[in-house]
């Protein structure tokens, strides 16, 4: 396997510049998606069979079809519908975001109904009402659990943002396309572009497994 250096070495500022637009993405996306899965899995949890119902289909949507085709969708119909024209980067995030709230949500449900009801009978008993409850007894310890699936879920969100490299969003793996389409070469590409993926997520875990102990201690 001959590597060539010197067209790595051209392409260095791109694969920069593509690996900040992926983090870029990747943190929006995620905090996006996690707003909007607080409020899903709420509406998911709640009693009444009409008001779960949209946030159950929205979850299975999301959770049922490729993300290829959400980006496409959002790409090519709901971005161009609400802002009359298309943007890949706007379109990225929307789709990400869409598709990982989603995720979020069922981890936030899942959370929340790991504790105890008894925390939320003895909140009501001491005069809070269930929002002051859920905010002030419920949701600091399920954070705690929830912390590992999110952060699983922020690592998956950095791989799949690859995917926006289809819609011509200029992140990390549209440059490596980019070379490969210009020089025909396979190795010096996507095996940087992996090597950059591989940072990111490994970094990240480490991260997560730091803030981990620090929160189990506590």
């Amino acid at each position: 396997m001959d590597i060539r250096w010197d067209l790595l070495a051209e392409y260095a500022p791109f694969f920069a510049k593509g690996t900040l637009l992926t983090i870029g993405l990747s943190i929006v996306s995620i905090l996006i998606g996690c707003v909007l899965g607080l409020f899903i899995g709420l509406g998911k949890m709640s009693n009444n069979k009409w008001i779960a119902f949209p946030f159950n289909v929205y979850i299975t949507f999301f959770r049922g079809t490729p993300l290829l085709v959400q980006i496409l969708l959002v790409h090519f119909g709901l971005i161009p519908f609400i802002m009359g024209e298309t943007n890949a980067i706007v379109a990225a995030i929307t789709a990400l975001s869409l598709n990982s709230a989603a995720y979020v949500a069922e981890i936030f449900r899942a959370g929340i109904q790991s504790i105890d009801k008894g925390q939320m009978e003895a909140a009501r008993s001491l005069g809070m009402n269930h929002v002051q409850a859920m905010r002030n007894v419920i949701l600091p310890q399920a954070f705690k659990r929830m912390i590992p699936p999110l952060g699983n879920e922020f690592i998956v969100l950095i791989k799949d943002s690859s995917l926006a490299g289809i819609i011509a969003a200029k992140e990390l793996m549209y440059w490596g396309q980019a070379m490969q389409g210009q020089y025909y070469r396979v190795w010096e590409p996507y095996l940087t572009a992996a090597v950059i993926y591989l940072v990111l997520t490994f970094s990240l875990s480490l991260l997560l497994s730091r803030l981990e102990r620090r929160l189990a201690v506590q």
